[in-house]
């Protein structure tokens, strides 16, 4: 009867072996393999982890903090940007307007004074209207003819007398036209009309200056041709009563 060969009583050839090392006593108990950690080294390496999380948590959260401050920043300053510019159009508007209307008001003063200046001036002396007919006539062309010069009855002679040259020299008639106010005169041909009447060039000097006031009226709103007038209706009246009208 044959007894059964024990497998680990063989010797193992060294082509057979794969890896091994050798054997020291003790070696079971303190030997450690090539990738084992300790639990100390794994509770260190979470919390490394969990601090650079949490670093760059707060790095990633600041940054985006301060991404959100600019732009909020931003929002802000272009709605008061939109708001200060529509107060500025708005205030600047009512500047020119209060600007123009100073302005107009300075004028309409000031044409005003002008027109009581050349009023008072007329009647102090009447005889520049013989300028005033002369430059008139010599404003007419060369090749006109039928030439008429219409002046007020007040002034006639003031003109006869002054613009006689201008007058002889065109082959002029000179005639009194009561529509004509004092101080001015028209001047009529076949080829146009030079009007000079003192209506006609107040309007004109005082559009120049961006005043709408005219000659006629007064700041009473009356026509200053009607106080011509006023000192003799009383003497009418007068005599109306006394004697009775003829």
């Amino acid at each position: 009867m044959k007894t059964p060969t024990n497998p680990y009583s063989r010797f193992i050839p060294r082509e057979e072996l794969q890896d091994f090392a050798s054997w020291k006593p003790g070696a079971l108990g303190t030997a450690a393999g090539p990738g084992a950690a300790t639990p100390g080294a794994d509770h260190a390496e979470q919390l490394a982890a969990q601090q650079a999380a949490r670093q760059t948590g707060y790095q990633e959260g600041y940054r985006d903090g301060l991404a959100a401050l600019e732009n909020f920043k931003r929002s802000v300053a272009a709605q008061n940007a939109t708001q200060f510019g529509a107060l500025l159009q708005q205030f600047d508007q009512q500047l020119d307007a209060l600007e123009q209307e100073m302005a107009q008001s300075l004028a309409r003063v000031a044409a005003s004074i002008a027109r009581q200046v050349v009023r008072d001036e007329l009647q102090a002396r009447p005889e520049r209207i013989a300028r005033v007919a002369h430059e008139a006539i010599e404003a007419v062309l060369m090749g006109a003819r039928h030439i008429v010069v219409q002046v007020s009855p007040q002034d006639h002679a003031l003109v006869e007398h002054g613009a006689a040259e201008a007058i002889a020299a065109r082959g002029a008639r000179l005639v009194a036209d009561a529509s004509i106010e004092r101080g001015g005169c028209r001047v009529l041909s076949d080829v146009g009309t030079i009007d000079a009447r003192i209506e006609a060039r107040w309007r004109q000097a005082a559009g120049a200056v961006g005043a709408e006031l005219p000659w006629a009226a007064d700041d009473t709103g009356a026509d200053p041709r009607d106080a011509h007038e006023t000192p003799d209706a009383p003497a009418r009246n007068t005599r109306d009563e006394e004697g009775g009208t003829p």
